[in-house]
């Protein structure tokens, strides 16, 4: 049961699955940049044949029944296989996050914060929150993750709701020079204290540069509640966790927004 011992939805408020990103010493953004635009097609068509023979489309559990995502769910090979079966890096993308839900289901009920404007997805995994973004009207979208494989499962998400892909970064893009961005989302980013630092540090300087506005989804994680950053968020708006996500996420019943004003 690969998926129940390494990969699946954390089973405590840290999370087994982030326990092994912390334990791997995975970085947040790896070198190179895949900037995917064009239709499923342009993908490689082995590793393209590969996600959709090993995810399940699916658009219930979770708190925006309007999107479709390939995810990895029970009813996959590889939610039950060993984890070293699994021939790519490890498919973190393939979970809907607790704190990536909350913000795709503020930005689909509040279209007007993205309308018309430019929006960073940081962290991007499966793409949900920039797929929100993008159906709420934003003009400009930028989805950054660190695996290409990622990238192309985000790719995949957008077709599946009839949307034109995005360009998406594979790049740490914290040590890229900062871009001007309307709005910034992350979400289950603050799962590791040395992270959480430089993420409060950067963000800090798009606040402080552009006057861009930043949105943080998070359940609860200790790293993020007991961070420093909690002196400059004021909460927007919090959820109650669909009971599947509750269950794939031990300990952790609502999801909140935060608005980041240092």
């Amino acid at each position: 049961m690969a998926l129940s011992l390494g990969w699946k939805a954390p089973r405590s408020c840290c999370g087994l699955l982030l326990q092994t990103v912390r334990s791997s010493g995975l970085l947040l953004f790896p070198c190179g940049w895949c900037p995917w635009r064009g239709a499923g097609s342009f993908l490689d068509p082995e590793k393209k044949a590969f996600l959709e023979e090993n995810t399940e489309v699916t658009s219930s559990g979770s708190l925006t029944p309007e999107i479709q995502l390939r995810l990895l769910t029970p009813r996959c090979k590889f939610w039950w296989e060993r984890a070293d079966l699994w021939p790519h890096s490890d498919p973190y993308w393939a979970v809907y996050w607790p704190g990536g839900q909350a913000l795709s289901r503020y930005l689909l009920d509040n279209p007007d914060i993205v309308r018309g404007k430019s929006v960073l997805d940081l962290g991007s995994g499966c793409g949900a929150t920039a797929i929100a973004a993008k159906m709420s009207g934003a003009s400009r979208i930028l989805a950054n993750d660190i695996d290409p494989i990622a990238g192309m499962a985000i790719t995949l998400n957008c077709e599946l709701n009839q949307l034109n892909p995005f360009p998406i970064l594979i790049q740490n893009i914290l040590n890229l020079e900062q871009d001007k961005w309307d709005l910034i989302v992350l979400g289950d980013m603050f799962y590791d204290e040395n992270l959480a630092d430089s993420l409060h540090q950067w963000l800090k300087n798009c606040f402080w540069t552009y006057g861009t506005r930043i949105l943080i989804g998070d359940p609860g994680r200790p790293q993020f509640s007991g961070h420093s950053i909690q002196h400059h968020l004021h909460k927007v708006v919090e959820y109650s966790l669909p009971e599947p996500t509750r269950q794939e996420n031990n300990g952790l019943t609502t999801s909140t927004v935060w608005d980041f004003q240092p």
